[in-house]
């Protein structure tokens, strides 16, 4: 646990700058089932403090968006959610992945774990150990170096 404010094991993120208890109303006025259908990009524009927010403040907020979107009501996200996340929003960075032993350790240490839920650190930590392993970051290095 980092003991941020933003997010916290009984907390969901917030993105009004301040946390929130869990199960009192997100920091907007739409309803859970709304935000979710609204698009990333709008709900971005829509947090006040990221107007001239830089690249990766907006690239951590949208991440925290996505967490936020996809989980259930206690802010966690089920294993079967945050696999699905990894297929679908982090493809580029499992892709040609999954026979590597570290990758494979990642996802066993995942199934290993008693909670069949995740809170939003342990998820950051998830991405943050795969993109760590991948061949897209070895890629985004090796274009920078040359550039």
């Amino acid at each position: 646990m980092c003991g941020c404010t933003v997010s916290t094991k009984d907390q969901k993120p917030c993105f009004g700058g301040e946390a929130h208890p869990s199960g009192s109303p997100p920091a907007t006025s739409l309803s859970p089932t709304m935000l979710k259908s609204i698009p990333i990009s709008k709900q971005l524009s829509s947090v006040k403090a990221l107007g001239k927010g830089s690249d990766l403040e907006k690239a951590f907020a949208t991440a925290a968006l996505i967490y936020n979107n996809s989980s259930d009501p206690d802010g966690k996200l089920s294993k079967s959610v945050a696999k699905n996340l990894l297929k679908t929003q982090f493809m580029n960075f499992i892709q040609g992945q999954e026979n590597k032993p570290k990758y494979k350790e990642i996802l066993s240490e995942l199934e290993e774990q008693t909670e069949n839920k995740l809170g939003f650190e342990d998820f950051m930590i998830l991405l943050l150990s795969i993109a760590l392993m991948s061949d897209l970051l070895q890629e985004i290095w090796t274009s920078k170096i040359t550039k």
